[in-house]
């Protein structure tokens, strides 16, 4: 079955959220197979126009809502695309909607929980893995909510209106940043081939720096010229590669980016409690659950989307039950601000000083340092709409994203409480996605970190089922404690001597920063680049005699070592900035082969000890028993690649 190009929708006046659904294809996934329990699947592909009320004080957090155009109503319209697989037959479905925020308009869960290969349009077997998502009979959901999605027909957008002051075209100030990993003429003003706004004054900087505390030269405007569209900057004499070139300019028609935090809100509102009569309109008869997952970028999201309190839908009722952000470490990121670059995120030398990494990192309260006043992430959210939360990082959010700030005190000298409804797993020895087998990387130093930790994801997202659908508890809180010794500042670690490589000598930090008066509550930065104070403090996971990780969850194949697991990988020379870390990789040293030898005696023996800590996972629920063989594969395949 198969519908292409065709609109079926109902609108709904005066009414605010979900307006109507037009359907451009509606078609059979995996070609009508039967995908278990919940029997065939089916895609639907749309556009969803959704209407806010700015009066509403659900939607008060929309920043410069108030100055976007309004329709009869005084309502304030906008689009986004819409992605679903869900059961044909939508009885036969487990009642939770699994929604994944898009990262950068992309498609990931499936890769993550089915094992599969990574589509923005999952067509084929391989992309569809092996379809434990469908097979457990999830309805999986995408919403685009990013405005400035790099182009490609597959990837999801948000349409956004311009905010206007009194009719009139409003500037402001934008920050462009650009670290070349080779030399190059020509520098983006857009990250990472995103959409991104042109400048429209004469009177720009341009600086460059080595560090992100280091001196700022000005390279004078005789040196460079933009392109034709201003969207970019061309130097004749070249940028350097691992150089933080910055320019700061005047932009114009900045679009209200905070809408996308309500896009996901009211499409979640929509599929659960229900709305305007369209093809998904039959789903709240059947959507009793709702999870909101996010990776990296997409799990900042989630924290920003607590933060501001949009779990609350324009009625007063609870959008998520559950909220798992993946890989976020401590961060937010630019998602509500005018002028506001969404994909800007923030490692130790990527991306630096962005509005990221930004107090309160913790769920419960602690004095601000700034203003000394309270505040935590959760504070905007109420009791009646407090989602069972999931926080999942690994060694690399500690050294590239300050994952110890959301469970320590804000001077780093104790322990902060967990909120009741939050879950911490940490992944020991893990980098910022999973690992396969310890090949080489261009742009790093040392061999990838193959630490896969999916099949923990995996258990945990049954866990999470279970919580939110029976009151089952989870598995307990595991993360490296300042208590037990496990999490130190980084010149602490007890990094083993023998090691040809150091540990980096410059760690992610988050920093008191100033983006101009009132930048916080309104989303309107009138300072850059920003003025930075002191920064928080840093701690890490401490080492064992091996160099592996204290406290977290160790994968069997850390538990049982063959080699170091780290958090981090370096820059090559080559790539400039050889002291800096590369972004999102870890790195392997392995044992040599005598010592393998030594500890394990022979291969069967090895597998046997990775088979045992295997089952110890199992017992605690953080790993299913059915992955189990994929994990002592694993195992094997790595024992194999460093016999080679």
């Amino acid at each position: 079955m198969r519908l292409s190009g065709i609109a079926l929708f109902c609108v709904l006046p005066l009414c605010a959220g979900v307006t109507s659904v037009s359907v451009i294809e509606r078609s059979d996934v995996l070609g009508g197979q039967s995908t278990g329990p919940a029997g065939p699947y089916e895609r639907i592909i749309a556009k969803v126009q959704f209407a806010l009320d700015p009066k509403l004080p659900q939607n008060k957090a929309v920043h410069d809502l108030a100055l976007a155009p309004r329709n009869e109503q005084g309502l304030v319209e906008f689009t986004a695309d819409l992605y679903i697989l869900k059961p044909r037959d939508p009885a036969k479905g487990n009642g939770t909607v699994l929604f994944e925020v898009s990262n950068r308009g992309g498609k990931g869960m499936l890769s993550r929980f089915n094992y599969a290969r990574g589509s923005s349009d999952p067509r084929t077997e391989e992309e569809f893995g092996d379809r434990n998502l469908l097979e457990q009979g999830y309805t999986l959901l995408w919403v685009g909510w990013q405005w400035d999605t790099p182009p490609g027909d597959k990837l999801l957008r948000l349409d956004s209106p311009i905010a206007l002051e009194n009719g009139q075209v409003i500037r402001g100030l934008v920050r462009s940043e650009f670290i070349p990993d080779s030399r190059t003429n020509m520098m983006p003003l857009g990250d990472r081939k995103h959409t991104t706004y042109s400048a429209v004054s004469p009177a720009v900087t341009l600086t460059v720096r080595p560090t992100v505390l280091g001196a700022r030269r000005t390279i004078v405007s005789s040196e460079w010229k933009f392109n034709e569209d201003r969207t970019a900057i061309e130097m004749e004499s070249g940028f350097q590669p691992g150089q933080i070139y910055e320019m700061v300019y005047e932009a114009e028609n900045p679009r209200i980016e905070g809408l996308g935090l309500a896009a996901v809100r009211d499409a979640i509102s929509f599929l659960k409690y229900g709305g305007p009569e369209t093809v998904l309109a039959d789903q709240r008869r059947f959507i009793k659950r709702s999870i909101g997952f996010g990776i990296s970028q997409s799990g900042r999201f989630l924290r920003s989307f607590l933060y501001f309190g949009f779990n609350e839908d324009e009625k007063g009722r609870k959008v998520f039950d559950g909220v798992w952000a993946d890989v976020g470490g401590a961060g937010r990121g630019s998602f509500n601000f005018r002028f506001g670059q969404a994909s800007r995120d923030g490692y130790a030398h990527f991306n630096t000083l962005f509005p990221t990494d930004v107090f309160p990192f913790t769920d419960v309260p602690q004095i601000d340092p700034a203003t000394n006043k309270p505040n935590g992430l959760l504070m905007g959210v109420s009791a009646a709409t407090m989602p069972k939360i999931f926080y999942t990082n690994g060694s690399w959010e500690y050294w590239n994203r300050c994952a110890a700030l959301i469970h320590v005190s804000v001077d780093g000298k104790m322990d902060a409480p967990m909120a009741p409804e939050t879950r911490l797993y940490v992944v020991s020895g893990s980098q910022h996605g999973p690992g396969r087998l310890p090949t080489a990387a261009a742009g790093a130093q040392y061999p990838l970190n193959p630490n896969d930790h999916r099949p923990l994801q995996r258990a945990l997202l049954d866990a999470m089922q279970a919580w939110i659908k029976d009151g089952t508890p989870p598995p307990a809180s595991r993360y490296p404690l300042i208590t037990e010794g496990q999490l130190v500042r980084p010149e602490k670690v007890n990094w083993p001597k023998s090691m040809k490589a150091a540990l980096p000598e410059h760690p992610k930090a988050a920093y008191n920063v100033s983006y101009g008066p009132n930048w916080e509550t309104t989303g309107v930065i009138t300072m850059e680049p920003p003025k930075v104070g002191k920064a928080f403090p840093v701690l890490v996971p401490q080492v064992d005699a091996d160099g592996n990780e204290l406290g977290g969850i160790r994968m069997p194949e850390v538990a049982v070592p063959l080699g170091t697991f780290t958090g981090w990988n370096m820059r090559t020379a080559a790539t400039g900035a050889a002291k800096e870390m590369a972004p999102t990789l870890g790195s392997f040293f392995a044992f040599d082969k005598a010592s393998v030898g030594q500890r394990y005696g022979s291969r069967d023996e090895y597998l046997k000890k990775v088979g045992l800590e295997a089952d110890k996972l199992v017992r605690s629920r953080l790993l299913l028993g059915r992955d189990r063989q994929r994990v002592v594969d694993h195992a094997a395949a790595l024992w194999e690649f460093i016999q080679k």
